[in-house]
């Protein structure tokens, strides 16, 4: 099973990849990691793409279908993948065309008033990164770490601005996907509204039956 995950940031994307792998026993691929990986094993790729973010560039779509070309050629992809990340542009999808086959697009819808409250509503632990949320998950004294005491923060980019800007960002770029993919009748669309582990469970079922 050859599956791309879409959503917008703060709709579970991470999560759902992480369980859709052990429970349809298939490698969930992110671009993030593959950078990483490359990097650390100081790749021919690697060393170009360690050059381009040390510049503060954008590694290029060249290169990153380079390096997913290359990922997809390891032993632990043959019974399928997940792929998170990428593609993120028509010319990416387009790319990947070249190099493999998609079974299924998964996109992930959740409004962008539960992602703000999601996301800004996330406070962390700088010293020992514990995450906590003052709705979901508050500390037991508001602002304060429960085992260290220390003041909490929150992040940049879990603040309101950011997070509405890195949402137009997304619909610009990525939406397109949507309805390119929606137009070769291989995308469905599941909330995560009520958790990741109940649109998890629909996806599962969902791909289980295109295998039938």
């Amino acid at each position: 099973m050859k599956i791309i995950l879409l959503g917008p940031p703060g709709a579970g994307k991470g999560t759902i990849a992480g369980m859709l792998k052990d429970r349809l026993k298939i490698a969930h691929i992110s671009t993030g990691d593959m950078f990483r990986e490359n990097i650390k094993n100081k790749t021919e790729i690697g060393k170009k793409v360690e050059k381009i973010l040390s510049s503060g560039g954008l590694v290029s779509d060249d290169i990153t279908t380079e390096m997913l070309a290359e990922r997809l050629k390891k032993e632990d992809v043959k019974n399928g993948f997940i792929l998170d990340g990428f593609p993120r542009t028509i010319k990416q999808a387009e790319l990947l065309e070249n190099i493999s086959d998609i079974d299924a697009v998964i996109d992930l819808e959740l409004s962008d008033e539960e992602i703000i409250k999601r996301l800004s509503g996330r406070r962390l632990c700088k010293s020992t990164g514990r995450i906590y949320h003052i709705i979901f998950n508050p500390p037991k004294k508001m602002g304060i770490d429960d085992e260290t005491g220390e003041e909490l923060i929150q992040r940049e980019d879990d603040k309101e601005d950011v997070i509405k800007n890195r949402l137009k960002v997304y619909k610009e770029q990525t939406m397109p996907l949507v309805e390119y993919y929606k137009n070769k009748n291989i995308l469905k669309t599941f909330s995560t509204l009520n958790g990741s582990d109940k649109a998890c469970g629909e996806i599962e079922n969902y791909c289980n039956n295109l295998n039938k």
